[in-house]
This record gives structure tokens, sequence and C-alpha cells, in this order.
């Protein structure tokens, strides 16, 4: 059964237990409000309670879902920041006893529904804790939503508003947004204001409306460095500057972009999938799907060099008084030599 076929079955049959598996932020708050509609509104403040495993214990939530609805017929108890169920190492002082939970999910109270939103890539399978929570519950991996099933999505929803979007206009929308299902939503409902006259959206439209994010000028800024494009690179870069952008902002990130240019490049090469990769990196698949359709022309050695490049540009600007506009033409122009010298 797919995320959206699961999600649409919470409110015709509720379950007793369910797994949030994953960190979308448009399917958590979707699966949020689905839930809270099980519980009547005036009944809520006695009957629903969510309780953070970073600040509370385990026990005070299982104590919680154990109890009788107050005036009402369901209970409904949310559980986040599962750590204790991953291999994670976590700095919260909180007790817990996850054996309680084992306990519970053998016989668990039909009139709650318990619900852990694990924030995660995956958990860790060698816990008992999780092989039991996994065997018991309703699991929903939003992990495992797929690019297609965004872009299916993203076209219902287009459709069910009598609306229609070029290809170009769709795939551009998906990129300023980094393929994030909770933006393109918030992206789409001005767009629908927008063109509210003649229902077209087009690549015009997206261009227009959908602002680029700090991320994806700068992954522009990559492109054309590794292009070997440098006077569009430097001219790139001038502009962000000049938008106020601070220089140490926009070289940390080129430093996390060409860091997972490397990390993606490695693990390749070691054989991982691009959803392996995604969760070994515990990056969105968006960025790994972008990185990996970038580094197949360069080595290893070429993205180490920049990757160390940048870092060594990042200690200049905490600690000299090194002109910023300067450091980054010097290394635009290496890279661009370096660019000439790899194998074809």
């Amino acid at each position: 059964m797919s995320v959206v076929e699961q999600v649409s079955q919470i409110n015709k049959e509720p379950q007793a237990v369910y797994l949030i598996l994953g960190n979308d932020n448009y399917w958590i708050d979707t699966i949020q409000k689905k839930l809270k509609a099980l519980i009547p509104e005036e009944e809520r403040t006695m009957n629903f309670a969510t309780y953070d495993m970073e600040e509370t214990p385990l026990s005070t939530a299982l104590d919680d879902a154990m109890s009788i609805p107050f005036f009402g017929e369901k209970r409904l108890v949310f559980v986040k920041n599962p750590y204790f169920l991953t291999g994670e190492r976590n700095k919260s002082k909180v007790v817990h006893h996850p054996e309680e939970l084992v306990n519970y999910l053998k016989n668990p109270p039909q009139e709650t529904v318990l619900v852990f939103f694990a924030p995660y890539p995956k958990l860790d399978a060698r816990k008992k804790i999780s092989k039991e929570l996994k065997k018991q519950a309703e699991v929903i991996d939003l992990n495992q939503f797929s690019e297609r099933e965004t872009k299916q999505l993203i076209q219902k929803k287009i459709e069910e508003k009598k609306y229609v979007i070029d290809q170009d206009a769709l795939n551009e929308l998906l990129t300023r947004t980094s393929d994030d299902l909770a933006s393109v939503m918030n992206e789409l409902n001005k767009l629908f204001l927008y063109k509210i006259n003649d229902k077209k959206i087009t690549l015009e439209d997206v261009d227009s409306l959908v602002s680029k994010s700090m991320d994806q000028n700068v992954f522009d800024l990559v492109n054309y460095l590794m292009s070997g494009n440098t006077t569009k690179a430097i001219e790139f870069y001038h502009d962000l500057i000049a938008q106020k952008h601070e220089p140490i902002q926009i070289n940390a990130i080129l430093v996390s972009q060409f860091r997972l240019l490397l990390q993606v490049k490695i693990l390749e090469q070691l054989g991982y999938s691009q959803g392996n990769l995604a969760s070994a990196l515990r990056v969105h698949p968006y960025r790994v799907k972008l990185a990996m359709r970038s580094d197949r022309k360069y080595s290893r050695k070429y993205l180490r060099n920049a990757y160390v490049d940048l870092v060594k540009i990042e200690e200049q600007l905490k600690s000299t008084s090194s002109n910023p506009e300067l450091l980054f033409e010097m290394f635009a122009v290496k890279l661009n030599q370096s660019i000439k010298k790899e194998p074809n």
C-alpha cells in the first residue's frame, strides 16, 4: 500500500499504533491533521497529548495512552523524537524503559491511537523495541515516497483545481523548492491565485513567482563552477554579495555541496544505489539525485581538492581580513584549470 493510500485510510480504519518514519513536513502535517480529526474538537483538551522523548520519559506517554478517554470515544497520543529506536546517541538525560513499550504492544487499548513520529532515515533493526514496533504498528514510511509519486500527487492537486501546468514549469517548481512537498504546495497556492483567469501555469509564471532559496542559488553557482564557466560563476557570486548574502554563508553552503558530491562519488563507487545513498548520508533524496547527476564527469581527486580548497577559504574568512570576493575568484580560476586536466 502506498503512502497516499495509507494516509487515506486513517479516518476510515484508524489503527491502535502508528509509526511514522521520516521527516517530510507536508506528510507529517497532513497525517497529524487526519489523526486529530478522529477526536471531536471539544474533546481534544482532555483526550489529546503530545510528548517529546527528549524531554519526557516514555512511561509518561504510555500511562496517558492507557488511560480511559475522558467523556469521549478515543484518546490520541503523539510521541515525538523517539531516539531510543535508533542507534544514535542523544544528549538528553531523560531515562526511558523501552521494555514498557514492548509490553504495551502486546495488548494496546483499542480506545487509544498511539503515534510515534520518528524523523529518521531508518531505525536500529538490531533493537528488540524497534523490531516489535515495526511488527505491531501501522508503519507509514515517508522515506519511501518517490519522486514519481511526488509528481503524481502534485499533478492530481493541479487537476482537482481545474488547472494545467507545463512540464518544464513543473520541473522548475520542483527544482526551486528542492522537491519539498510542503514548499511545493505553498507555492502552488500562490500560482493558483496568480493564474486564476486562464488556469494555465507556465515556466514564466514559476520564474516570476517562485523565488530561489539560498541553497538553490548556490547550487546554480556550483553548476557554473563545474561546467568551467568561470566568468559567469564570478558574476553570480558578486550578485549574491550585492544582495547582502554573507560570504561566509555562501562558502559554508559551497563546502556542504562539494562534501556531498565527494561523499556520493565515493559511495557510488562502492555500489550504493540512489535510495541507499540518501539513507546513508541522511539527506533528502532530491539532493542525492542532483549530486549523482553532477559528479559523474569528475574524478574523486577533483572533488576532494575543491572541497579542501573551500575549507581553507572558510578558515581564512574566519581568521583573516582577506577579501572574500578575491578568494572566490582565485578558487574559481584554479578549479577551472583543474577541470581542463580532468580525463575525458
